[in-house]
């Protein structure tokens, strides 16, 4: 108890001096942090009782200068088992001369990474190989990548690989069009610069290899930013693949714990999409269209893609991880991804995410079982979801209804369950999921005590693009609590 009295104590000091360092501004624009206060929102329709609770404040803002529309962009998608062998054919249509490929030397040496290469040879494309992605990339890793990019000058560019080979193919494909920019250019705002980007970028055709990230849907490309130790990206709908090619055999060869990582990034991206700030209570509205951000808030049409995507996830994902012939389970993972990234890649995530790129930039030593890699890893999905049942505890009261609609998915019985119980019975239900998924006894497994608590904080609080899109707005104290609460899970 010590410990986390100085802890807060420290975070504390955090929160004052991030607060002062950031001016008030839309982090969904590329600006700065708005006041760090407690505050809540209400989603149309979520039944909760409104008396003593005011909308999340608009600092000023006129209610006409609201956000009142939302987008939808996704990649065109073909699914299909062996639809990979296509891809020469895709590339030829495309009148391409020289071809960048995008993998990792594992995926190099697999089924998928030799469909790729057997089918552009079969059509007689010239390509150029780049073998060296990191899994849970970097910034030097991605300048890697650039260079090469900038180098080789491809027509088109193709990634075959999990999320971190198609997000190191995205920051290519747009650093070779910007040639004169730096890394941090396009980076999130406060981190980096956060330019909107406004050329034509080289037509990306994505082939996913796992099961979770959901990036060939999306504009958006994360990786661990070194200087400060923790994850950040870039989102812009122009990074978004030309085509995904969604080929459940690519996944026949992924580890059950992979599964279960990537698996972890399908439920956490549906279950924070779905529970996003509602769409219309953003601000400021833009003003130019091509200002409106990738992650825009819950609204109509990503609803039904993320609940669809949880449903899927919640009946397949225990079978994928524990019966490896279970192809049937792992097709509909796949297709899964899918679905969340399409829902996610436009209403946004929030908390998990946010709270997530610290524990990975601030690993110390932790490599997670089934992962063929020559360095610490804590995977994405396990980052995510390692918190959740703290998050959806405290973002409850915000949208009940929507907590209490995510329970059923996983077996609750909520006909006579309590708005107010909401976030008890969420939180109930996920740890009973990822105890029978093998996940980490909480944030202390991975090798955090409370006393890393306020760097983690620290971590989170510039996470503006995603925290921002929590239904209640949250600061350093907020954060502390759910870290402390994550530090065991069961």
């Amino acid at each position: 108890m010590a410990a986390r009295a100085a802890s807060r104590t420290s975070v504390l000091r955090v929160m004052n001096s991030v607060a002062s360092s950031t001016s008030a501004r839309c982090p969904c624009h590329g600006g700065a942090s708005a006041a760090l206060t407690r505050q809540h929102v209400h989603h149309p329709g979520c039944g909760h009782d409104h008396a003593g609770h005011g909308r999340r404040s608009m600092g000023g803002v006129k209610e006409d200068d609201r956000e009142y529309a939302f987008e939808m962009a996704t990649s065109a998608i073909r699914y299909g088992p062996g639809a990979t062998s296509e891809i020469g054919m895709d590339v030829k249509n495309m009148r391409a001369n020289k071809v960048a490929v995008f993998t990792d030397k594992n995926i190099a040496k697999l089924r998928a990474g030799l469909a790729v290469v057997q089918s552009l040879e079969r059509n007689g494309v010239a390509f150029e190989l780049f073998d060296r992605v990191r899994v849970e990339p970097t910034d030097s890793s991605f300048m890697d990548a650039i260079e090469f990019a900038r180098r080789t000058q491809p027509d088109v560019i193709v990634a075959v690989g999990g999320g971190s080979v198609i997000d190191t193919a995205k920051a290519a494909n747009l650093y070779s069009c910007y040639p004169e920019a730096d890394l941090l250019e396009f980076v999130n705002a406060p981190i980096g610069k956060g330019r909107p980007v406004d050329r034509a970028l080289k037509p990306l055709i994505a082939v996913p290899t796992t099961a979770g990230t959901g990036s060939e849907t999306t504009g958006v490309a994360i990786f661990d930013y070194e200087p400060k130790k923790f994850k950040t990206g870039i989102a812009s709908r122009s990074l978004k693949p030309t085509l995904g090619i969604v080929d459940p055999l690519n996944t026949r060869t992924m580890p059950p714990e992979v599964h279960v990582s990537s698996g972890l990034d399908v439920l956490c991206h549906a279950l924070e999409s779905y529970t996003a700030i509602p769409f219309n209570e953003r601000t400021p509205r833009p003003r130019n269209p091509i200002e409106r951000p990738a992650y825009q808030g819950a609204n109509p049409i990503s609803d039904m893609w993320s609940l669809k995507a949880l449903k899927m996830c919640v009946e397949n994902l225990p079978s994928a991880y524990k019966n490896r012939d279970d192809t049937r389970a792992q097709d509909q993972m796949i297709l899964a991804a899918t679905y969340a990234g399409i829902g996610f890649g436009n209403a946004g995530v929030h908390l998990c995410h946010g709270l997530s790129y610290p524990i990975s930039g601030l690993n110390k030593s932790y490599k997670h079982k089934g992962y063929d890699v020559d360095h610490k890893i804590v995977p994405h999905g396990i980052s995510v979801a390692i918190t959740s049942p703290a998050v959806f505890a405290w973002t409850s009261p915000a949208c009940p209804d929507r907590h209490l609609e995510a329970a059923k998915i996983f077996g609750v019985d909520i006909s006579n369950a309590k708005r107010e119980d909401a976030g008890l019975i969420l939180s109930e239900a996920l740890r009973k999921f990822l105890h029978g998924l093998d996940v980490p006894d909480g944030i202390s497994a991975l090798g955090f005590k409370a006393e890393d608590i306020p760097n983690l904080v620290e971590g989170t609080l510039p996470q503006h693009r995603v925290t921002k899109m929590a239904p209640k707005a949250i600061g350093a104290e907020e954060i502390a609590s759910i870290f402390e609460k994550s530090l065991k899970m069961y």
